[in-house]
């Protein structure tokens, strides 16, 4: 059977489509003009009026943007730092959440407040300079994992879903004699993979995403994720010999560098969140709900 709606709920569907549609026009366009622009001939792009599609179809910016060794070094310390912080911050995270969700953990009261007070206060730049300095984390790569190897909150996110785990599994378990950890390993984490999911999206992204903590931390270009290399070009207007470092001489200009550079260091992103969606919008509402 169709079913029925009446003239409000119809009223409401329309509007909703046509903002939907709006919402959507103003994010994709402006991404997809900046594709077309990336595949245009540099000096043609300059004569403007060129929106949906390549005018003059060309690669020499790619080319370009490829030739650059530093590029590569980028792209492994990239994915070395989101994988790495990914499965670390993850693991970390959960354990944390695993024993904050128990109510009879002694001291759990003090550890949420401890925690929602860094939701609201935080350090200070100069003092957190200060300590990582002191810590040996200036032009180290593992400033990108340590600093970020917890966050509060993610740990609520986990801690409300291993709540709703049904505590006769564990009890069980403990009557056969399993341990804390070997329960949480073998029971609470493959029950928990869509929640997982999420958070290992949500760090993933800002993994990726980071050039702050290069832009801080990090003097070393050896050492520079993508998003830092982008910045770089972007913020300073390098032209393209000096931005690639090689004597090519190609027909490209430092708006068509930029727009490439970016084109490239956003398509991982876009390529591996069609695959963890699924977890994601499971991982939103999992736990949410506490009957």
């Amino acid at each position: 059977m169709n079913k029925m709606y009446s003239k409000d709920e119809k009223v409401f569907n329309v509007f909703n489509v046509i903002f939907m549609i709006f919402f959507v026009a103003i994010i994709a366009l402006p991404l997809w003009n900046i594709i077309a622009l990336s595949f245009n001939d540099a000096t043609d792009s300059i004569k403007g009026g060129l929106y949906f599609w390549p005018r003059e179809f060309s690669l020499e910016s790619y080319f370009t943007v490829f030739e650059d060794k530093q590029i590569y070094k980028a792209f492994v310390i990239s994915i070395a730092k989101t994988l790495i912080g990914v499965v670390l911050h993850t693991f970390v995270t959960a354990i944390v959440a695993y024993g904050i969700s128990k109510p009879n953990l002694i001291g759990r009261k003090l550890y949420m407040n401890m925690g929602i007070m860094t939701m609201f206060v935080s350090g200070g730049m100069i003092p957190t300079f200060l300590l990582f300095k002191s810590l040996g984390l200036l032009n180290n790569f593992w400033v990108y994992i340590i600093p970020v190897l917890f966050s509060f909150y993610d740990m609520v996110i986990l801690m409300n879903f291993f709540r709703s785990v049904p505590a006769s599994l564990e009890e069980s378990a403990e009557i056969d004699g399993a341990s804390p950890f070997t329960i949480f390993l073998k029971i609470i984490l493959p029950l928990s993979l869509p929640v997982l999911a999420t958070i290992a999206l949500f760090h993933g992204v800002y993994q990726w995403n980071d050039y702050m903590t290069a832009n801080i931390y990090i003097d070393d270009r050896s050492l520079y994720p993508l998003q830092m290399l982008l910045f770089r070009i972007v913020s300073e207007n390098l032209s393209p010999a000096v931005a690639t470092g090689t004597n090519v001489v190609r027909n490209t200009t430092s708006q068509s560098m930029q727009l490439a550079t970016m084109v490239v260091t956003t398509v991982p992103v876009v390529v591996a969140y069609p695959f963890l969606q699924k977890y994601f919008i499971q991982g939103m509402t999992l736990g949410s709900v506490k009957e």
